[in-house]
């Protein structure tokens, strides 16, 4: 018998809501997996398998969310659409009669951060306020992961960061906070800042990596003019390229500093700090390592 509380996961085929989606299963939750193509979904024992769901398609969404009463709502890829396909989303998911959003939004999100992409999640946060479905918002920190993979293969870290310090947070810390909220009581009207443990400066970071990766790892305080000559190569738009170099700058104005027990209540463990991810995932550095 299926349960009375579905709980439709999107964003299963990435890092974050494939976690969510194979605890909740281990939990005996059922949940189902939303995603545009479902036949690409990762197979996830005990959960079901929603119609397509792309966030800018409001039909299709509110088709995949019917009889849903919760949303895990992973915030879509980073796009000049990303606000406008996340409050389609977010209506299709209100009209098929979802109850409860639980929202993955960024650390420090307000409409004047710093980093860029951060203020798309202060949109999409408001307009779900506005909805009056009940909610929680997560705002995370950065990935452990994106951390670990900022230097080039060169093995330098380079961007305007200062000496600003940034609180990764590991995956599985936000996976495990995340089922505790989607299962848990007590969480609408709450917004969870989800941080590891401490926070590091780039040149602590490289010195952790170092250790890890067996060869020296170094950070270089870049200007912002010299972020965005650095970056020229890649072809990228422009608004992509602000979203990178912000994010450095987002670090050495402060706002990706804060260390909040969110974690630690919410997943009933502690956070995991950076080297305890690098020594549990070899992969994220294998770039770094000699050849």
């Amino acid at each position: 018998m299926a349960p009375a509380h579905v709980i439709a996961v999107t964003g299963v085929s990435g890092r974050l809501g494939g976690r969510v989606a194979r605890r909740l299963a281990e939990r005996g939750a059922e949940p189902r997996l939303l995603g545009r193509e479902p036949a690409r979904l990762p197979s996830i024992s005990g959960a079901t398998v929603g119609s397509p769901a792309p966030y800018g398609d409001g039909e299709a969404m509110e088709r995949a969310c019917a009889g849903a009463r919760t949303l895990f709502l992973v915030s879509a890829k980073e796009s000049r659409e990303r606000v406008r396909e996340q409050m389609t989303a977010v209506d299709a998911a209100v009209a098929a009669g979802v109850e409860r959003i639980v929202y993955v939004s960024f650390l420090g999100a307000g409409p004047e951060a710093t980093f860029t992409f951060a203020r798309d999640h202060w949109h999409t946060e408001e307009y779900i306020r506005a909805t009056g479905v009940a909610h929680t918002f997560l705002r995370n920190s950065f990935y452990c992961a994106a951390l670990a993979a900022m230097p080039g293969p060169d093995a330098v870290i380079r961007g305007p960061a200062g000496d600003g310090r940034v609180s990764a947070v590991a995956h599985d810390d936000i996976a495990d906070a995340a089922v505790g909220v989607l299962l848990g009581e007590g969480h609408d009207g709450v917004t969870y800042d989800l941080t590891g443990p401490a926070a590091l400066t780039l040149a602590e970071a490289a010195e952790e990596l170092s250790r890890f990766a067996g060869r020296e790892v170094t950070y270089v305080a870049e200007t912002r003019e010299e972020a965005y000559t650095s970056r020229a190569h890649y072809g990228a738009r422009e608004w992509e390229v602000t979203g990178w170099v912000t994010s450095y700058e987002a670090i050495a104005a402060g706002e990706m500093a804060m260390v909040s027990d969110a974690v630690p209540k919410l997943a009933e463990r502690p956070a995991t700090p950076f080297s305890a991810f690098l020594r549990e995932n070899p992969a994220v550095y294998r770039h770094l390592r000699p050849s």
